[in-house]
């Protein structure tokens, strides 16, 4: 287990912040774990400690959403997420998690661009765009990037998002299915990480210690989102995903320069 006072500075916040994200928040608040733990020891070792971690705060947030989901959704998006994860573990000795990290916080820039360019048209007297329908391929598509990007820096928020948001599913509903979405992409991930080598004795103790802080972190979020409304909700998830698509292209960029 890990003693250094200096990374329970780090971790504590770190699993704090994705536990809210887990409970309803979006994806934000979950990109800054792996970073703020990277402060006191390596990413890769961030990420092995925080997967375990991951899906307790799964666990808990399927029970605390377990009436809510679409399956439609999980139908067309889970097949493309296999694909992904697939894709990652076979990759895993060449990409360059930095471009991954610069190319998802792009195309989710331009999706908050075009969610405002949207708005800006509908308060100068324009029609509110309806909900968008089910689009399979682009579903498949955007599992796949969800799948991938979350296998190799657990990044796969902004890409699940560019396809659901725009779906306009009441509130329940939408963090209900994302719930089980990462889920299943969690749990799938346990294999080729175990083949990769990246959970030792030391990593799982670290995880276990943290468990409990992330349980009351991801139902307090569930708590609170509950309880928002579709007019809140939403424009709050367009921002959340805002920040995240900056903090993907400032760490991309980062590292790419570094």
């Amino acid at each position: 287990m890990m003693t250094d006072p200096y990374f329970y500075a780090a971790a504590v916040p770190a699993v704090i912040m994705v536990g809210l994200s887990k409970g309803g928040f979006g994806g934000a608040m979950a990109l800054l774990g792996v970073p703020l733990m990277a402060l006191a020891i390596s990413p890769v070792q961030a990420a092995a400690i925080l997967l375990p971690i991951l899906i307790v705060m799964d666990i808990a947030s399927l029970w605390s959403w377990r009436s809510h989901k679409d399956t439609r959704t999980l139908s067309i998006m889970v097949p493309g997420a296999l694909i992904g994860i697939g894709i990652g573990w076979a990759t895993a000795a060449w990409v360059t998690v930095a471009m991954i990290r610069l190319i998802v916080g792009a195309v989710a820039l331009w999706f908050v661009w075009r969610y405002m360019v949207q708005k800006l048209a509908e308060a100068r007297g324009g029609d509110r765009k309806a909900a968008r329908g089910h689009r399979p391929a682009q579903g498949v598509f955007w599992g796949a990037l969800a799948g991938f990007t979350s296998f190799v820096s657990h990044a796969g928020g902004p890409p699940y998002q560019i396809y659901t948001l725009p779906l306009r599913q009441d509130p329940r509903t939408y963090t209900g299915t994302s719930v089980r979405f990462f889920a299943i992409i969690n749990a799938l991930k346990l294999v080729p990480y175990f083949a990769l080598g990246q959970f030792d004795t030391t990593n799982l103790s670290t995880s276990l210690v943290l468990a409990p802080l992330a349980l009351v972190a991801t139902l307090g979020g569930a708590f609170i989102v509950r309880r928002m409304k579709p007019d809140v909700f939403y424009p709050f998830m367009y921002v959340m995903v805002f920040l995240a698509s900056l903090k993907l292209i400032w760490d991309g960029t980062v590292h790419l320069l570094a």
